[in-house]
């Protein structure tokens, strides 16, 4: 069995003020005996209606809960399945922006966003400033008809203006979606024309690495070919421009011009009812639409950020993030616990490395969210951001979208902040949250995400559906949550059975390469689909990374398996640092560290050296897109890839061979 190495403890002040900590003495005021978080998780799993009941009650949700938690719903797709079937809290009345906006009545002129963007410009709204403005789009949409049951969609940038329109849109119990401004026209109907929104919130464009990027022809062509469109709403975010499409056109500020601040009203819809809709990375097919709750949201966003990120109100919170990305959804939730939404527009890197450390230190960011690619490339660039008297409201960093190997929480303790809680969290677009993710009243080991969710029953199966620790496995949830999404956008529940629920009888399988530790921690090894296999012994990917990575001239890597014989090699790409080659002697080290490190069998095949490593919109490596090139076969979406040339790129390399 793997062996823990503990990096941070919390101290006992920290403990002692964590909110966490109150919720355990909430709940042993009612006769329990609860000690750590351990007998807290394990009272969640075995009173998990109770549990869920409680977290709506501590963390104060607006709106009617009902009598009845949980009950067994009709089945969604042939035969029942209880976990899958379950509906929670099926008589409950809840309105998410009303959630969200709750603090303006307490607070209405402390700071409720803090905005920043690499072209050094600055804005902050009050909680009272971010109403005003909320009112101002509501009664604009509510002029143009949007209801309950309508689709809202945005296709900008992480700007103020965004959460406004997304706000106004929950309030009348309307349903918001949205992608970020770098996919391109064809992914951007992929998913907006499945939903058909009658509304669609634009910007004329944006910057990015010191980059101009003007979106009239790509608004121009979207509107043209959404079916259903009313209106067309557009940020003058670059210059005071307004492209001209046959639906009718409005500017951002003449909304805002137009309409008197008045009294917000909230829409109270069912618990669940749809609030989000997000969407798959379609790199396999057309993106699924996956439809999220209002009440799952509200219920399991405040559950994360109130008790196992620490969020308290008045705290700073930045994430970096797209629109395009669930992180976004779970940034903006946290305005729910009183929190100022700390927002950045642009390259984490451009002009510097430092840019957002300088804002971390600026806005005075309690909770520093990242993904873990970017801790890895700071740790590249030898860049330290640490000194003695900085970040000193920093309480929380997060970091996800792949694995956070054990080198970048020794970057993080030893060049960031040395008391710092570091929670490498994972979860997902498909629950819009988290099975796994960190407490702040537990040490951290390296290497390790801390803990499954409260309330979450999460296991490790292997190959024969049982339950195995200090073994790597399939990452699976056992039991029913309230963020499971309510379903797929226009499906019969077939391809959302089929999804996460095929695999196991009555257990959610999730598709992660992973390993529960001795101290109740998570290794997380990369997806369970696209896991090597040379020889019949199964390597996940992130431990070629991890290794590859780490080398001197080495900026990226991404393996995957080729099928030969009836076996499989691992062909591995690498690319490089400007200047370097990948000469017989790097090939060399690439497989020395990997045969000393790992074993003869993390030696790949073949190395080829290429200018880009393909990745999602979001950062996420393609695995699946790259294999099927090597194996010759045809990637359907390169709509949802980032850089799709370089496919091109690894199939020229193939064909020379």
């Amino acid at each position: 069995m793997r062996e823990s190495s503990k990096v941070w403890h919390p101290s006992e002040s920290r403990i002692e003020e964590a909110n966490i900590t109150q919720f355990i003495e909430h709940i042993n005021r009612q006769g329990n005996t609860l000690e750590s978080f351990a007998d807290l998780h394990q009272w969640s799993l075995d009173h998990v209606e109770k549990f869920w009941q409680e977290v709506w009650l501590f963390c104060d949700v607006i709106g009617t809960q009902g009598e009845t938690i949980k009950e067994r719903a009709e089945s969604r797709w042939q035969q029942p399945v209880e976990n899958r079937d379950i509906k929670w809290f099926p008589n409950a009345q809840i309105n998410y922006a009303e959630n969200l906006l709750t603090y303006a009545c307490h607070q209405p002129d402390d700071l409720a966003i803090w905005f920043e963007n690499e072209r050094e410009e600055k804005q902050t709204y009050t909680w009272k400033q971010l109403c005003e403005e909320v009112s101002s789009v509501q009664q604009w949409l509510k002029e143009c008809g949007i209801k309950q049951g309508d689709v809202v969609a945005g296709y900008l940038p992480h700007l103020p203006q965004t959460v406004i329109a997304m706000l106004a849109t929950t309030s009348l119990g309307a349903t918001w979606t949205s992608t970020s401004p770098d996919f391109g026209v064809e992914s951007v109907l992929e998913r907006f024309g499945q939903v058909k929104p009658k509304i669609l919130f634009t910007c004329d464009g944006y910057t990015f690495n010191g980059k101009t990027f003007d979106m009239s022809e790509k608004n121009q062509h979207i509107t043209d070919h959404l079916d259903g469109l009313k209106q067309v709403c557009q940020i003058s975010y670059l210059k005071p421009h307004i492209f001209e499409c046959d639906v009718c056109t409005q500017d951002w500020q003449n909304v805002l011009n137009q309409y008197t601040p008045e009294a917000l009203t909230f829409t109270r819809v069912n618990f669940n009812d749809p609030l989000f809709v997000l969407y798959s990375s379609g790199t396999t097919g057309k993106p699924k639409c996956i439809v999220h709750s209002v009440g799952g949201t509200v219920l399991n966003h405040l559950k994360e950020h109130q008790l196992h990120c620490d969020i308290q109100p008045n705290d700073r919170v930045f994430y970096y993030t797209t629109c395009g990305w669930m992180m976004w959804n779970w940034h903006v939730s946290s305005l729910a616990s009183g929190a100022c939404l700390v927002i950045f527009d642009g390259s984490p890197v451009y002009p510097t490395h430092n840019v957002l450390w300088d804002l971390a230190e600026q806005a005075e960011v309690t909770l520093f969210g990242t993904s873990a690619k970017y801790l890895e490339a700071l740790e590249k660039a030898s860049f330290s951001p640490q000194k003695s008297d900085a970040f000193s409201s920093l309480k929380t960093i997060c970091s996800t979208g792949s694995v956070l190997y054990p080198e970048q929480f020794d970057y993080v303790y030893q060049h960031i902040k040395e008391d710092v809680h570091l929670a490498s969290i994972s979860g997902g677009t498909d629950i819009c949250g988290c099975f796994v993710l960190g407490n702040p009243i537990s040490p951290v080991y390296r290497g390790e995400c801390q803990s499954a969710g409260l309330g979450v029953d999460v296991r490790v199966f292997n190959p024969q559906g049982n339950s195995v620790m200090g073994e790597r496995g399939e990452l699976v949830c056992a039991n029913s949550l309230p963020n499971f999404p309510a379903g797929f956008w226009n499906d019969t529940g077939e391809r959302y059975h089929r999804a996460y629920w095929d695999k196991f009888d009555n257990i959610w399988h999730h598709g992660d390469d992973v390993e529960q530790t001795s101290v109740g921690g998570y290794v997380f090894y990369g997806r369970s689909d696209t896991t090597l296999n040379p020889g019949g012994v199964r390597i996940g990917t992130a431990e070629i990374y991890q290794q590859v990575n780490c080398i001197d001239g080495i900026l990226d890597s991404i393996a995957v398996g080729k099928e030969v014989d009836r076996n499989e090699q691992i062909w591995l790409f690498v690319q490089l640092v400007k200047g370097v080659e990948l000469n017989d002697e790097m090939i060399a080290s690439i497989k020395a560290q990997l045969k000393s490190a790992c074993s003869p069998r993390h030696v790949p095949s073949a190395i080829y050296a290429i200018s880009d490593i393909p990745k999602t919109r979001s950062g996420k490596l393609v695995e699946l897109a790259v294999k099927q090139v090597v194996n010759n076969r045809n990637v359907e979406n390169l709509g949802a890839i980032a850089n799709p040339e370089v496919l091109e790129e690894i199939r020229r390399i193939i064909v020379s061979k």
